[in-house]
């Protein structure tokens, strides 16, 4: 358990240095939309903040798949659910996401497909490594 732990804080310290980046990034989405046209020190140093701590939770979770007796199911079953209560609670906090429940249920949305299409992709690059790995095994085994 310590292994993990440790593994999680180093994953999640790593993570964290993109934290302010990212904060830029959505100030920018917000601004042109004209959500924010002028914030305080307060709000900036929250933000600041709670983008950091979202990184440093989004980094140190993707130590679930280091975990050798869970399955790789329940490993992006937890990875997800942590991932989405981690963006809702600063999104929440940050004022990002408009009261009520219809806003709230399109976050849901764009979280679980964009979250599904990442792990596609995922999937689908390691499958296709994978095969090539094994062909060029297979050729090599036959040559010998």
């Amino acid at each position: 358990m310590k292994k993990y732990v440790s593994e999680f804080f180093k994953r999640g310290l790593v993570a964290m240095g993109g934290g302010p980046i990212i904060l830029a990034i959505i100030y920018i989405f917000i601004g042109v939309g004209d959500g924010a046209q002028s914030l305080d020190i307060y709000e900036v140093a929250t933000a600041i903040l709670s983008i950091s701590l979202l990184a440093f939770i989004a980094g140190g979770i993707t130590m679930v798949y280091q975990i050798d007796r869970l399955p790789l199911f329940y490993a992006v079953l937890l990875h997800g659910i942590v991932l989405y209560i981690d963006y809702a609670a600063i999104y929440l906090l940050n004022g990002w996401l408009a009261d009520g429940a219809l806003p709230f249920l399109i976050f849901t949305a764009c979280f679980i497909v964009g979250y599904a299409l990442i792990w596609a992709a995922i999937y689908l690059c390691i499958r296709k490594s994978t095969k090539k790995l094994n062909r060029y095994l297979k050729n090599n085994r036959a040559n010998t």
